[in-house]
């Protein structure tokens, strides 16, 4: 069977070797007669993949010795929920920035818990760019400032940390991993895994650990930060199977390099797609050039009711999931770290063909 390019903005394209990987150990895990999906959590031998899968992230992020790393359920958006369940610490108010659909859905949910103070917004710029730092203006109040590096659906992303003086918590479900950072200027960082981690069910957390331990009343057990903490993440049973597939993107990803060398090669990527769409008078990207992502660039094209067409003969020659996000319409191309140089190559020839014939 031919393995075709995947522009999917999530679940989203695996490594060929992890699939391959986990597919000759699907039913017999290294000779143990058992599927790892068969396996006891709590097993000597699925915790020595846990912290593994720990060890490894830590190596590729660099990630400090007074942050703890959960891996929990939920999806990232159970995030917006648990955060303010989790870093209020006595406060009343938290910050946020809005530059899209996601940053939306965020403060929506924190305004369930406090009262949220918008720092920085776009929107009145249709979230077509990210706030510059001088823009953010924050509570010094507030118990922590959120924002979202990159908008999954607007293909926004900052170039830059923001520099304040409260926790800074990020949501870089689908741009982590995809170039160097340093943890230690977060106080927690989110992704959901099925974009740049591995398979979807499975939520990574890096928190520092003073920022445990002082959630507000009634917050259930399962969403306390400090008791999946204590609890290796395994306070109940864990997504075992996503856990185990992302462990091994951990491992594919030291073996390419680490994050250095994938952002040498996503930022190779983005450019050779994002020069094709500019040079070009039949496609286009509405995003300003400081704020586009590297790893999900929408584009439109001139007459939008060719979109179908696009759509049918993309697919046809094996460029799978070009279409934009519901809320937003156009073509979107997501081209994470497990999608290869010769998927953008091969987008950017059909997209050249198709202008030639229909332009």
């Amino acid at each position: 069977m031919t393995r075709k390019f995947n522009f999917s903005a999530g679940p989203a394209a695996l490594p060929d070797e992890v699939l391959l990987e986990a597919q000759q150990n699907l039913s017999d895990w290294q000779g143990k007669g058992l599927s790892i999906m068969e396996m006891s959590h709590r097993s000597d031998e699925f915790v020595a993949v846990a912290e593994q899968a720990e060890q490894d992230l830590r190596d590729l992020m660099s990630i400090p010795e007074n942050y703890r790393v959960l891996f929990l359920q939920g999806g990232a958006t159970s995030q917006f929920a648990m955060l303010p369940m989790n870093l209020l610490r006595g406060k009343s108010s938290a910050d946020y920035v809005n530059t899209g659909i996601w940053s939306k859905k965020a403060i929506a949910e924190a305004k369930r818990y406090c009262s949220v103070n918008i720092a920085a917004s776009t929107e009145s710029d249709h979230f077509m760019r990210a706030p510059d730092q001088s823009e953010i203006k924050v509570n010094p109040e507030s118990a922590y400032l959120h924002y979202t590096s990159n908008e999954t659906i607007g293909g926004v992303e900052f170039d830059y940390i923001p520099e304040v003086q409260l926790p800074l918590v990020v949501d870089m479900s689908s741009d982590i991993l995809s170039r160097p950072l340093d943890v230690s200027r977060f106080g927690l960082i989110y992704a959901g895994a099925q974009k740049n981690i591995g398979p979807a069910g499975l939520t990574v957390v890096i928190v520092r650990e003073d920022l445990l331990g002082q959630t507000v009343a009634g917050t259930p057990t399962m969403y306390d930060y400090q008791v999946q903490a204590e609890g290796g993440s395994m306070h109940n049973t864990p997504p075992t199977f996503a856990w185990y597939l992302s462990g091994l993107v951990f491992q594919w990803l030291k073996r390419q390099g680490g994050v250095e060398a994938m952002a040498e090669l996503n930022q190779r990527k983005a450019s050779k797609l994002y020069s094709a769409i500019d040079q070009s008078e039949f496609f286009a990207n509405p995003i300003a050039k400081n704020s586009r992502s590297i790893m999900n660039i929408p584009f439109t094209l001139a007459d939008a009711s060719l979109e179908k067409t696009f759509l049918l003969e993309s697919e046809a020659a094996g460029l799978l999931n070009l279409q934009g996000h519901r809320s937003v319409g156009g073509m979107r191309a997501s081209i994470y770290n497990a999608v290869p140089e010769a998927a953008v190559d091969a987008l950017i020839a059909f997209m050249a063909d198709f202008e030639k014939r229909y332009g």
